[in-house]
């Protein structure tokens, strides 16, 4: 009889065997940022979590620094008014998020800054592209990617993380980022994203909800087993130097498969909106022990193979729970 109780006789012994720990550089922090001065606005989908306008976020990212969290995820919200067809607020040269990383750079030079690049915040119809026949068009969308890549890219983002799911959306971003030689902005390609119902809080925070329709044409079918490593093969072939799985939870054997498939590659895994909100309300009806079932959580995307989490509990984790 194999004896494993050995293993777990109390906390000294448990920790010794112990192979997956979760440490501060495991994090990315995902920011939202609205236009603005002076504002901290909470979001009411998502309890603890707020929209920063680019003043109050350098308050916020200081403390984030402190925790040793190093890497953040910035995503832009604008006025209604701001918003057309095309999304062109996404890649001006002056965008929210180019003045926005401008800003956190000038003082914090060592943060690594991640930005989303999709057109959903920036559109008035809510989807991640160009529209033609009330369907989203790929190959003119991809230009506008690439330029709002590249703007952040100028501005000194050090990933882009496009995540609008347009095919070929890797190559268009790499070929103008190469345009430019001195940079040295890496991608962090959205490869598997699912059409997920747990996206519905992100989508209130960033006022991206689609104002018809749904995004199961361009996003991926959660009914598939093998088409999300087919995507990540696809944009490394293309030139991504990281590669992402989301949302994590519900995708923790794509985490595992891809991860063994491209072990060299790094992987990250969002822990998406929803993920985030039905913790926090199972927690605030006592329902589940809020530190137990996040650091379970955690510790089991990084189990799967994840090499960095994005996640909203980053924070409140390192602050209150990590002891």
């Amino acid at each position: 009889m194999k004896r494993f109780r050995q293993y777990r006789t109390n906390a000294a012994v448990r920790d010794k065997y112990a192979d997956i720990h979760l440490n501060a550089q495991d994090f990315i922090y995902p920011y939202f940022v609205e236009e603005g001065e002076g504002n901290v606005t909470p979001i009411p989908t998502m309890p603890g979590i707020n929209r920063y306008t680019p003043d109050t976020l350098l308050d916020d990212v200081k403390e984030t620094l402190e925790l040793g969290i190093n890497k953040i995820l910035l995503f832009g919200v604008i006025p209604t008014s701001e918003k057309d067809e095309q999304g062109s607020a996404a890649y001006s040269d002056h965008s929210l998020i180019v003045r926005t990383i401008k800003t956190l750079k000038e003082k914090y030079p060592a943060l690594i800054i991640i930005t989303d690049v999709c057109l959903c915040e920036y559109t008035n119809h809510g989807h991640c592209g160009l529209l033609h026949d009330h369907d989203v068009d790929n190959d003119t969308t991809l230009p506008l990617l690439a330029e709002m890549a590249y703007q952040h890219a100028l501005a000194g983002a050090d990933f882009v993380a496009p995540s609008a799911m347009m095919d070929g959306q890797v190559e268009a971003i790499r070929k103008k980022l190469n345009e430019t030689p001195s940079l040295k902005t890496k991608i962090l390609a959205y490869s598997a994203k699912y059409a997920s119902a747990f996206y519905g809080p992100f989508r209130d925070a960033a006022e991206s909800t689609p104002s018809f329709g749904d995004r199961k044409s361009y996003q991926m079918d959660f009914r598939t087993r093998n088409q999300g490593l087919e995507e990540i093969a696809a944009d490394l072939e293309e030139g991504a130097d990281w590669t992402m799985v989301k949302p994590a939870m519900p995708y923790l054997d794509i985490i595992a498969r891809g991860k063994e498939q491209f072990p060299d590659i790094p992987m990250v895994s969002y822990q998406v909106s929803g993920e985030y909100a039905m913790l926090k309300a199972a927690a605030q009806a006592q329902f589940l022990d809020e530190p137990r079932v996040v650091y379970e959580s955690l510790i089991a995307i990084k189990r799967a193979g994840a090499d960095y989490i994005i996640t909203y509990y980053a924070k409140e984790w390192l602050k209150k729970w990590n002891q």
